[in-house]
């Protein structure tokens, strides 16, 4: 397979030629969400950034295997070694058990990301299903040297495992730094580092989600999860393992020493992180409380939305911005998404309407081969959609008689705008519950009043009709063929 794919490796720094392991298999990792509370806008983002790199890839030919996991168990408070676990504590308040928090949100998950048209991965593992996995990496790394016990927890040696490995390999971090910057931290006092992460920790007496293990009654490390059930579907080395960038240190940091140790060789060849959301500059998350949850934006009903914006609009404000960079959320930014949205999905109808010229105005291949030219950059989306829009210049361009298109650019360029706009980005025309079929048949019914109007040379009425209309931004065109009618861009 000829490819021209390059990707930014965070654990190089640099952009490389894609060249998976075993081609045309690509094995893909992805963090999913920890399901104690509902998706915010900083979980869309990951999962419409990887639903991307998972699009773009099968439209190469690529055969993925997509892992995307659910966090049930071990990812206590503050993503710390000490405090209660998240699920739990969710539990705990609202008096349930803890998978039926975990069914409930995993529920809504899948609710809003179908919403935002985001494919199921191919496998979906839960952390409290894969115990055993878990377990038995862990012995592993006991069985090396990496890690001890103490009162019934496991912790990993990071002192040792630097002595011969970077422990920061990608994140850039020193041990040194790190032994400068952490402090010992109440709780920790069973560590004999407090930069040394758990890999299995002993369930205090009051603690619900406890598994028997040969060292306690106990539960895994978060950091060992991705580790197990990584190797577990997609072998001791696979191609790429995704997440935001706020999990590259400590959790990717730990998996790949943890990983390392266990099976001899460092787990994943690409390492993909996907930026934050920001609103005022700060990153959006629920522990800093401005989290601002996908069914509050849908719905417009929360203090900071002005108004309710679609799922199609939101999915369109991630794509606007590259993976890499931050996404600053602002009401005015989402109302400029759902404009152009809105133009970019009412182009794709006018092109299914255009006419047959004789001869062509433009270089379509050239365009297309712009657009994969983006893609193959990095998944560079913010790019592809400016030469999208120059897709929808050319279409109204055609549509107002101003330029043609010969029969086969035509067709190139239905093909290319399909491909890209609805099988790569993954919009769609969204449900409008028969608005657009209503607005659609009271217009024909102006626009049949106004003509009858003009035909018997009422032009108060037809000029009435007209005004009217354009001071809720639609413009009339009238041609041989009779008016039409579109918004105004």
């Amino acid at each position: 397979m000829e490819n021209k794919l390059h990707i930014t490796n965070s654990l190089s720094g640099k952009k490389e030629l894609f060249e998976p392991i075993n081609p045309p298999h690509v094995g893909m990792y992805v963090c999913g969400p920890t399901a104690y509370g509902d998706a915010h806008l900083g979980h869309a983002r990951p999962a419409v950034c990887f639903d991307l790199i998972y699009r773009y890839m099968q439209h190469l030919g690529y055969q993925v295997r997509y892992v995307r996991n659910i966090t049930d168990v071990g990812h206590l408070e503050h993503d710390a070694d000490e405090g209660e676990d998240k699920v739990a504590k969710k539990a705990r308040l609202e008096k349930l058990e803890p998978m039926e928090v975990v069914q409930y949100y995993v529920n809504r998950y899948h609710q809003n990301m179908d919403a935002l048209n985001v494919l199921r991965p191919s496998i979906e593992p839960h952390a409290s299903g894969h115990i055993i996995e878990q377990i038995e990496l862990v012995k592993k790394i006991q069985e090396k040297g990496f890690a001890y016990e103490t009162n019934g927890s496991l912790y990993f040696d990071i002192k040792k495992y630097s002595k011969d490995h970077h422990y920061g390999i990608l994140s850039g971090r020193r041990l040194e730094d790190l032994m400068s910057e952490t402090r010992q931290l109440e709780g920790q006092g069973e560590k004999k580092s407090s930069y040394d992460f758990a890999v299995w920790k002993k369930a205090q007496p009051e603690h619900i989600m406890r598994w028997p293990s040969p060292w306690s009654d106990g539960f895994p490390g978060w950091h060992a999860e991705c580790s197990a059930m990584g190797v577990k579907y997609l072998g001791e080395e696979f191609d790429i393992h995704g997440g935001g960038m706020d999990l590259l240190f400590p959790h990717h940091e730990a998996e790949i020493a943890q990983s390392t140790v266990a099976y001899g060789k460092s787990p994943v060849k690409y390492w993909l992180h996907n930026n934050m959301v920001t609103i005022n500059g700060k990153k959006m998350g629920k522990s800093l409380g401005n989290a601002i949850s996908l069914f509050d934006i849908f719905s417009g009903e929360n203090k900071l939305m002005e108004k309710a914006y679609s799922p199609m609009t939101i999915r369109f404000f991630i794509l606007q911005a590259h993976y890499r960079s931050t996404l600053d959320f602002s009401n005015e930014a989402l109302q400029a998404a759902e404009k152009g949205l809105k133009r970019l999905m009412q182009a794709m109808q006018t092109l299914e309407k255009l006419e047959v010229g004789n001869s062509s105005d433009f270089n379509i291949q050239g365009l297309e081969s712009k657009c994969y030219e983006a893609m193959n950059d990095d998944f560079n989306s913010p790019v592809l959609i400016s030469h999208l829009f120059e897709g929808v210049r050319i279409i109204n361009s055609v549509n107002d008689k101003k330029a043609s298109l010969s029969t086969t650019d035509l067709e190139s360029l239905k093909q290319m705008m399909k491909v890209f706009t609805l099988e790569i980005l993954g919009l769609q025309e969204e449900d409008t519950d028969g608005q657009d079929e209503l607005i659609s048949y009271l217009m024909d019914t102006l626009l049949d009043i106004r003509q009858n109007a003009r035909k018997n040379k009422d032009f108060a009425t037809s000029d009435k009709i007209r005004d009217d209309l354009a001071k809720l931004n639609i413009s009339i065109k009238d041609s041989k063929e009779g008016s039409s009618w579109e918004f105004e861009k």
